[in-house]
């Protein structure tokens, strides 16, 4: 029987709004967990830790198409000292975000939700998180691949 790890917890963190996404237990599966207002984001997290342990907190960072950072940049990197502050046991990683957003969008549409459900931005937010989430585990599984002998 596979033995239950700690959670990775991605994060999109926006102006108004965070969307929030988690693993399972043995980190396979992404899943939307819940968008909060960004200024509640820390107390939500707060919260989820006093119940589940988390083993990393994965943080969008938007960059620009020619790779520069976005000028949202230097709000993510405060709320990232934050986190760093207010759990300082918990590791963040940084992953590239661009695209998540018209990604979300499009998967939303493929998946045939209704227009007024598109347009939910917070929906956006959290199904933004899972993507940059599933991202992350497919990037860190395909290095744990190549490493094996």
């Amino acid at each position: 029987m596979l033995e239950a790890m700690a959670r990775i917890l991605a994060i999109d963190y926006g102006r108004k709004r965070t969307g929030l996404a988690v693993t399972d237990d043995l980190q396979i599966i992404a899943s939307g967990l819940t968008t909060v207002p960004s200024a509640e984001t820390i107390a939500f997290l707060s919260g989820y830790l006093s119940r589940e342990k988390v083993e990393c907190f994965v943080v969008g960072l938007p960059r620009q198409m020619n790779n520069s950072p976005s000028e949202s940049v230097v709000m993510i990197e405060s709320f990232i000292r934050a986190l760093e502050k207010n759990f300082p046991h918990v590791p963040v990683v940084q992953t590239d975000e661009r695209f998540t957003s018209k990604i979300a969008f499009q998967t939303m549409v493929s998946a045939g939700l209704k227009k007024k459900d598109r347009q939910n931005k917070g929906l956006v937010d959290q199904v933004s998180a899972t993507i940059i989430l599933q991202s992350y585990l497919e990037a860190r599984n395909n290095i744990y691949q190549r490493s094996k002998p």
